[in-house]
């Protein structure tokens, strides 16, 4: 017998799954709708054309080397990563409270930022402190969180499914009747997985509450730019609650908005008090690397930084970004015109009011399940679709399709 005998088989993680049925469906018309990466209107992923000149000065750099890296990452791109978060002027920046700890993606910003508050937050060994999410979420915002040792993981109210739109009220309510010094992970920008993000207005309401009763605010942005091809735009959340004077965190991905998926290129920022403050935080922080991947790797940082600290590379990144995102949006009207011409039942103004690369559709898991088998279009059992799965060659089919499984399926 062996020693992993009882080992029971792990369910497979849903996305991945997803990707790998469509992959063995031989249906000529079949189309993903659940991967989240941008695609063009050829279905292909692209390389941005900044990202292939960073990377041809990157070869050619002869003073570069396979050195270690510091623990922390970095410096130039925890630096720059910051700033795009904060924004240039960030008087946070100035005052120097604002720190950075390279990570691998966004997911693993989220766990350095969940050891260290499971360890050092509002005291030591804080697995009994709540942590809010909110309902729905990115499902590993869950998964990160129990298994950085938080033992209350709680939902927040935020997708209303009657009006297909945020749930202000209830938000509000929860921040109300939350625990003191509570945890709340807050997206930054085109929520995952609705698209559904507050106004400037209902984010101020959101602080004035999170203030008052000294909850803790855990940003994470996986995209900035993204969501409405304005970066400051997209940050505006971030940096508003930075000016309120909030201690908080963001978790950085690079993913998306630079499409370097596979180099896993993350940033936990990191906004204290004073300077004072986050050396003792950075120096926690620093442990908890060493013994969780020790050094980051150095090439997607290197392209991000050469990026972010060069003006001119800098400008033609912000136009890449627009470029998706520009996509995304051309296809939200898109698909919403094509879906009112065929008199599909419901209201569809959600398809263009949400943002980012989702859009929740309101499609129950019927109807899903319809989709997949009988259509062959691939979508989350959520109902939430990757906008830039969508193009100009498969819109009618998708648009058919919903349709049809709308009208068919209750």
């Amino acid at each position: 017998m062996s020693v992993f005998g009882d080992v029971p088989q792990a369910p497979p993680v849903a996305v991945f799954k997803l990707t790998a049925d469509f992959r063995e469906d031989a249906h000529p018309q079949k189309v993903n709708l659940g991967v989240g990466a941008y695609r063009t209107d050829d279905c292909q992923p692209w390389v941005l054309p900044v990202v292939k000149k960073v990377e041809r000065m990157i070869v050619e750099d002869g003073s570069l080397n396979h050195e270690y890296l510091p623990i922390l990452g970095l410096p130039e791109f925890r630096s720059a990563s910051s700033k795009v978060a904060l924004g240039e002027d960030s008087a946070a920046i100035k005052e120097n409270r604002v720190g950075g700890v390279q990570s691998l993606g966004g997911t693993g910003a989220l766990r350095v930022g969940a050891e260290y508050l499971r360890r050092w937050y509002n005291g030591t060994n804080n697995t009994a402190t709540p942590v809010y999410v909110s309902a729905p979420t990115w499902e590993n915002h869950n998964g990160v969180f129990s298994d950085a040792g938080f033992k209350d993981i709680r939902p927040y109210h935020y997708w209303d499914a009657a009006k297909r739109g945020l749930d202000l009220a209830g938000l509000l309510g929860d921040l109300e009747n939350a625990p003191e010094h509570s945890i709340f992970v807050l997206h930054a920008c085109a929520h995952n997985p609705t698209g559904t993000d507050p106004t400037q207005e209902e984010w101020k309401q959101i602080a004035e509450i999170m203030k008052r009763r000294n909850l803790f605010v855990f940003f994470d942005s996986a995209y900035q730019g993204f969501a409405s091809g304005s970066l400051d735009k997209d940050a505006w959340a971030i940096r508003f609650f930075v000016s309120e004077g909030f201690e908080l965190f963001v978790a950085q991905s690079f993913s998306k908005n630079f499409g370097l998926y596979n180099e896993r290129v993350g940033n936990l920022t990191v906004v204290s008090q004073d300077s004072e403050t986050l050396t003792r935080v950075l120096s926690q922080m620093e442990k908890i690397v060493r013994t969780t991947w020790s050094n980051p790797p150095s090439q997607g940082a290197r392209i991000v930084s050469k990026t972010l600290n060069c003006p001119e590379l800098f400008a033609e990144w912000k136009g890449n970004v627009k470029t998706m995102a520009d996509r995304v949006l051309l296809m939200r009207d898109e698909l919403k015109a094509k879906l009112l011409a065929l008199g599909t039942p419901g209201t569809w103004d959600h398809i263009t009011q949400q943002i980012g690369m989702f859009s929740f559709t309101g499609l129950n898991p019927k109807q899903v399940e319809y989709m997949i088998k009988e259509r062959h279009v691939y979508l989350m059992a959520s109902g939430r679709i990757n906008m830039c799965g969508l193009t100009t060659k498969n819109i009618d089919y998708v648009a058919q399709s919903i349709h049809e499984s709308v009208t068919k399926v209750q």
